[in-house]
């Protein structure tokens, strides 16, 4: 498993009955994860004491409940800084867990030795935006929310990154990687983290197990002809982590290169263990 155990500004305090305690900055918040089938005392007092609560719905979604929490705050990590805001379905702009890819990508841009493009796909808030430019990429942010884009322009602002070779970029992520092939353009690293279910601008579908599979045979076609990394993410509990590399596998066999997929989590102070968040499949040089 890779575990993102870098952070100062968050950790997960403690997890129990279908809950985690979470500290973002100066806030705790609790918020539900289906993973936390266990139940274990909350002796923990942020649990009494918290200052933000998403309450899961019996019915589908949810709601938030506050205690003295402010409409925006932000943390960071090494360099960077996020903006964060308690919004739907119990998000808060960031995930953490990425901090585990952020740092694996940065040093393989950092000690490339060329100038490198990178493609970020479902680009939500930037976190992977903005550790790629930072390490010294440019890159391609495309996510289809305008909201989310304009979100994470504003986390690039807070990072002092506003000025670096980022394009923005609202659209749909498979309708732009066919026309970026139809360009004739290409891109030495290529990140994508889509969203087990979602819709596009326009009303487009997207389901996971039917469209991620074709999405990485487009992407493939997108690659440079001396590729550095490519990364996919997935929180879809139905795709293990071998099954990541399969695809990688099946769609990067003219390259020569490693790929490993495993499970990505983070560290929970009262227990000691380590909670799993999703998988990631890398490919790279």
């Amino acid at each position: 498993m890779w575990i993102a155990d870098k952070w100062t500004d968050y950790e997960i305090i403690d997890c129990s009955r279908g809950e985690k305690l979470e500290r973002w900055g100066d806030y705790l918040l609790v918020r539900p994860d289906p993973q936390v089938i266990w139940e274990t005392p909350r002796t923990h007092r942020g649990w009494k004491h918290r200052n933000g609560h998403y309450h899961r719905s019996q019915k589908g979604g949810g709601e938030w409940e506050f205690f003295d929490l402010p409409k925006q705050w932000h943390i960071q990590y090494r360099s960077l800084t996020f903006n964060l805001k308690p919004f739907s379905f119990k998000h808060t702009g960031l995930f953490p867990e990425q901090a585990a890819n952020w740092d694996w990508f940065s040093e393989k841009i950092r000690t490339a030795g060329r100038p490198v493009k990178v493609l970020n796909l479902f680009a939500y808030t930037g976190g992977a935006t903005l550790a790629a430019a930072d390490a010294g990429a440019s890159v391609t942010h495309v996510d289809a929310s305008k909201g989310m884009v304009t979100w994470a322009k504003e986390n690039a602002a807070s990072s002092g990154l506003s000025d670096k070779p980022i394009r923005w970029l609202v659209d749909d992520c498979v309708k732009f990687a066919e026309r970026e092939i139809r360009r004739g353009n290409h891109y030495d690293a290529i990140i994508m983290d889509p969203p087990s279910y979602g819709r596009g601008p326009k009303g487009e579908i997207w389901k996971i197990e039917e469209a991620i599979h074709p999405l990485i045979k487009l992407c493939a076609k997108l690659l440079s002809k001396e590729p550095l990394f490519f990364l996919v993410n997935s929180y879809t509990t139905g795709l293990a982590p071998a099954v990541l590399t399969y695809m990688l596998a099946s769609e990067l066999k003219e390259y020569s290169g490693l790929i490993d997929s495993q499970e990505i989590g983070l560290p929970v102070t009262e227990s000691g263990l380590i909670l799993p968040c999703g998988a990631s499949g890398r490919w790279c040089v």
